[in-house]
């Protein structure tokens, strides 16, 4: 058993359904009790401290705030190495940037390495689960798993899928995309803390064997996930809509497959049709919000209020290497400006109720991670506000719980996160 000590903060419900007060909880001086890597109790120490034998191995963190491990819902981890490429639009960007470095990942070891690389990026800026993108290599997810396995991490990913309009080097086949994809299921889904996603680039690069081949894969193996991307840019919209006459609009394209559902997870939805998000609400699909990445890209403004107003389940992504950070606070921070130029709000308690529970409910794990009920996995993390001056003095001269959160949206990012646990150990960062 171990024992934890700080401020600490969870959510229990979002807080644009419940209202703000309803929807997480604060302790200033909290106890954080994990055993056997899950939570065992959380409250204020005045209650905990009592019960609690050896307050000598009681770890403490002062001038800090103890989080649940943010959850990222769309990140791409053989992006890495192309981060901040620049000056192009989506569809350029891919073709000039994106495919070339993927033609890498053919190759185990290196792809290996990079999947080292990533997931420490992951753990150094306060990231425990991410639904990740690889490429169409089988061994990019073979990669991938085998070192996320190594650090016990509860991790998504899956071989992307993609028969055409993209370079012969990076194509799979409908029916090689199919078996390769269900070999991986197979040996990788539910292995430890991973989990397999069945992954179509996105609608122009999958044939309709393809996308009909992956609804397939979704109806023999009913509990694995899709992760595609959706309505990111006008271009991108009016390619499908050339590609795919025959469908109502570029989500009646996957829904045509049987590809929407609750572990159906689609990547930006900046550009949706008010029928396209009670679709989307319908099924308990879900919507990657990816603010960084929509900026640099120049995609659009993402509606949340559109969003909310049809219930649709939201995550946060960083979009790396589209998005420009690994960090989820700085994803915050991007996602309250766009906010501010739709003339919106976006308030601190819904941005961190995304990066924690809202996630984990976007990716239906709710019941695994998210927050800090009883038998959870111990997956949190810690912030500390001293760590840089400007953020310390801010802090200071916060009057409340909400300037608190806000200042930390837009001060803080990885250099705050002083401790990542998994599993109730210290992660190494």
């Amino acid at each position: 058993m171990k024992v934890f000590r700080g401020e600490i903060l969870y959510f229990v419900d979002d807080p644009a359904v419940v209202g703000i007060e309803q929807s997480y909880h604060y302790f200033t001086d909290g106890i954080l009790i994990v055993e056997n890597g899950h939570i065992k109790a959380v409250g204020c120490s005045e209650q905990l401290l009592p019960t609690i034998a050896d307050k000598q191995d009681i770890i403490h963190y002062p001038n800090s705030l103890i989080l649940p491990g943010f959850v990222d819902t769309h990140v791409h981890y053989p992006q890495t190495e192309m981060i901040a490429s620049y000056g192009e639009q989506l569809l350029a960007w891919l073709e000039h940037y994106t495919y070339p470095v993927e033609e890498k990942f053919a190759d185990f070891d290196y792809a290996q390495a990079v999947a080292r690389f990533f997931l420490q990026q992951l753990l150094q800026a306060g990231t425990t689960t991410a639904l990740v993108f690889a490429t169409v290599h089988k061994s990019s997810v073979e990669a991938f798993f085998s070192v996320a396995q190594q650090k016990k991490l509860r991790m998504i990913c899956g071989k992307v899928l993609m028969d055409r309009n993209c370079p012969e080097t990076l194509q799979d086949t409908a029916e090689s995309g199919y078996q390769e994809s269900k070999a991986l299921i197979q040996a990788w889904h539910k292995k430890d803390r991973l989990q397999y996603a069945i992954t179509p680039r996105f609608a122009p690069t999958c044939s309709q064997e393809q996308l009909n081949k992956a609804g397939q894969l979704l109806a023999e193996y009913p509990d694995v996930y899709l992760h595609t991307h959706l309505c990111e840019s006008e271009a991108e919209i009016a390619w499908v809509k050339k590609l795919f006459p025959q469908h109502n609009g570029y989500l009646d394209v996957y829904d045509q497959s049987h590809l929407l559902g609750r572990r159906s997870i689609f990547a930006h939805g900046v550009h949706l049709q008010d029928a396209e998000c009670q679709r989307l609400a319908q099924t308990q699909s879900a919507i990657a919000f990816c603010p960084t990445s929509n900026l640099f890209l120049g995609s659009g403004l993402f509606n949340l209020s559109q969003a909310e107003q049809h219930n649709v389940n939201l995550g946060l992504g960083t979009d790396v290497g589209a998005g420009t950070s690994f960090s989820l606070l700085r994803t915050m921070a991007e996602a309250y400006k766009i906010q501010q130029l739709r003339g919106d709000k976006f308030d601190p308690y819904k941005a961190f109720y995304l990066a924690t529970l809202g996630g984990a409910k976007a990716l239906d794990l709710q019941d695994n991670i998210g927050n800090f009920m009883q038998g959870k996995e111990a997956d949190f993390i810690v912030i500390n506000y001293q760590q840089s001056d400007l953020l310390a003095k801010r802090i200071h001269k916060a009057n409340n719980l909400t300037e608190k959160l806000f200042a930390l949206t837009m001060l803080a990012d990885e250099r705050h996160i002083i401790a990542t646990y998994i599993l109730g150990e210290l992660a190494e960062i």
